[in-house]
């Protein structure tokens, strides 16, 4: 019985051959409105203003093809408006009259109403998420305490905000399995089990980073995307914290790193920033050590004859470098001149580089602007005196030996390293040398350039 109630029409009208409406019934839902001003006149003025075009070619199509339909707004004499559907059927002839059945849309514009709304909710709890989101990753970021996120299933390190990089050196991706020993494997994984089971579980004792310090370690499971995950947060043991009490104050290497004027950072034998003091945030342009620990020092080094890895290379076979010229670009896009000391913690294979670099940009303007100078003034004294064409190569020529000269000191002599630096193949750093050595009547060495 619903099912017909729905299929019955909420308007028909019969109108004759000239669109009159002779004769109007309303349905149920609509039975409260007269219609019965409507008789005698034609339907289309009972339309909207938007309608009466779109009803008199639905007229004249119905008389042509027998059925024609469209939608439009249908004012009742009570003054209220509904959307309608409305089907035309000729009866008889061409010039017969035609029946018009309707069919009210009111109830598809208020689902269209409350998808809209749907919508805008849905869109101001992604907004609310997005901040949740954000006030979660400042907080972790700034926390003393060490925090990891695991999967439940490999228990690889899926986050770790900066205090536990560098505390316990576990980075994303690494194996916490892995950095345990058997009987702390087995004690971690029923810990584990448990949180799982009953939602907590008493925190544990564990040796981790390089120094096998004891750490206490507390897991909950949080649930995101695409699985379960643990959160660890790891603190000190309150007997290491009482021992250090009772000690006499130890030098602190970190605060003296913060308080440097010069940017220092600690990257491992990969390139990743492990530790970064604030002038090297401020270098870069970012606000807060977490977005730079985790990341390439490359990011930053962006000059093609003399980036990123052109630095690790230059220091695993060097073990150090001192006063290297180089290009800082921030994150808004600033480029510094910095001059660039680095060394290993190790002779052999290093795992950890530390890498200092002084802004010079001011005294390398200074310097430039000197030089140019005394450049220009040596040059203006030779008007009249030499051709323009013979003083443009001279001038190009001593400007080549200077830079040659300079990348050679830079480097202690490698012309390797040297060719590195000039973004040239060393076989064309040994034919120039070569082409001076002899313009000198000197042997070609390191020295011959100048």
């Amino acid at each position: 019985m619903r099912g017909e109630s729905s299929a019955q029409p909420d308007v028909l009208l019969t109108l004759d051959g000239a669109g009159v409406i002779r004769k109007a019934a309303l349905s149920n839902s609509v039975s409260g409105q007269g219609v019965a001003a409507w008789l005698g006149r034609p339907w289309i003025e009972t339309l909207g203003p938007l309608g009466g075009d779109s009803a008199q070619q639905v007229v004249e199509g119905a008389r042509e093809g027998g059925v024609s339909a469209f939608q439009a707004l249908q004012r009742f004499p009570s003054g209220l408006e509904l959307p309608m559907e409305y089907t035309a059927v000729r009866m008889g002839g061409r010039d017969g009259g035609l029946v018009v059945l309707g069919k009210s849309l009111h109830v598809v514009a208020e689902l269209q109403s409350r998808l809209v709304a749907a919508q805008q909710a849905t869109e101001q709890d992604y907004w609310k998420l997005r901040e949740v989101e954000t006030r979660y990753r400042l907080l972790l970021d700034a926390s003393a305490e060490a925090v990891l996120m695991i999967g439940a299933e490999d228990f690889h390190v899926v986050e770790a905000n900066p205090a536990a990089v560098r505390a316990l050196r576990l980075a994303t991706g690494r194996d916490v399995l892995e950095r345990l020993d058997a009987p702390e494997r087995q004690a971690f994984l029923a810990m584990l089990r448990q949180v799982r089971e009953h939602g907590r579980a008493p925190g544990i004792l564990l040796r981790l980073g390089p120094e096998r310090d004891a750490w206490t370690v507390r897991a909950t499971l949080a649930a995101s995307e695409p699985g379960l995950h643990y959160l660890l947060h790891v603190a000190p043991t309150a007997s290491a914290g009482a021992v250090a009490a009772s000690a006499p104050p130890a030098l602190s290497i970190d605060a003296l790193i913060d308080r440097l004027p010069d940017a220092f950072a600690a990257v491992n034998e990969g390139g990743v920033v492990l530790r970064a003091n604030r002038a090297f945030l401020d270098l870069i342009q970012v606000a807060a050590p977490g977005a730079a620990v985790g990341e390439s020092l490359g990011r930053w080094l962006l000059e093609p004859s003399c980036d990123g890895a052109a630095l690790l290379a230059t220091l695993r076979r060097n073990r150090s470098v001192r006063l290297l010229p180089m290009t800082l670009t921030g994150e808004l896009g600033t480029a510094t001149q910095v001059e660039v000391s680095a060394a290993g913690n190790a002779d052999g294979a290093p795992a950890y580089y530390g890498i200092l670099l002084r802004d010079v940009s001011r005294r390398a303007a200074d310097v430039s602007d000197s030089h140019l100078a005394t450049v220009l003034g040596a040059v203006t004294e030779q008007i009249g005196r030499t051709p323009l064409l013979q003083v443009v190569r001279e001038t190009s020529d001593a400007v080549e030996r200077h830079y040659i000269r300079a990348a050679l000191q830079r480097v202690d002599g490698n012309r390797t390293a040297a060719a590195e630096l000039l973004g040239l193949s060393r076989q064309s750093l040994h034919t120039k040398l070569n082409r001076y050595a002899a313009a000198d009547g000197s042997d070609g060495g390191a020295d011959s350039v100048g």
